[in-house]
């Protein structure tokens, strides 16, 4: 099997496969396709340039995808997200205010994505907040949230 691999095998055997991974990664956009296609092209180079037999070309493109598919990874990832206590909930959410807070009571909140499950929760703040402000939410206690306007001037 080795033999035939071997003989029947080209360098742009690998450039179509890199290709068609390529292709492959725009449908699913999970960045592994996108390593794979890329290791690929790059053996299918080096193959055109040295002729190398099968299983180092094999063993390359899996080294390669693995490099690739790592450092994908570590570029792309979420950056700074700030957390709070033991919900390690993602604080850059924003909402709006939907019934005004006025400290000490609560007003209500919705945000624009789900936070803890779900998008409308009672807050309270540290000033006055009305009806229809943006605010951000500056610090989670268990079920509490606290929520400030994110132009401090209102």
């Amino acid at each position: 099997m080795i033999e035939f691999l071997n003989t029947h095998v080209f360098w742009w055997h690998w450039v179509v496969l890199g290709i068609l991974l390529l292709g492959g990664e725009v449908v699913t956009g999970t960045f592994v396709l996108l390593g794979l296609g890329i290791a690929a092209v790059i053996v299918g180079g080096c193959d055109w340039l040295m002729a190398w037999p099968f299983t180092l070309e094999l063993f390359v493109w899996a080294l390669l995808s693995t490099v690739v598919i790592v450092a994908l990874r570590r570029y792309w990832r979420e950056r700074d997200v700030t957390i709070s206590g033991q919900s390690r909930r993602e604080m850059d959410v924003q909402g709006t205010v939907t019934e005004t807070i006025a400290p000490p009571a609560r007003g209500r909140v919705t945000f624009d994505v789900p936070v803890l499950g779900s998008r409308e929760w009672a807050a309270q703040a540290e000033v006055r907040i009305e009806t229809g402000v943006r605010v951000g939410i500056e610090r989670i206690d268990g079920q509490l949230i606290l929520v400030a306007p994110l132009n401090k001037g209102e």
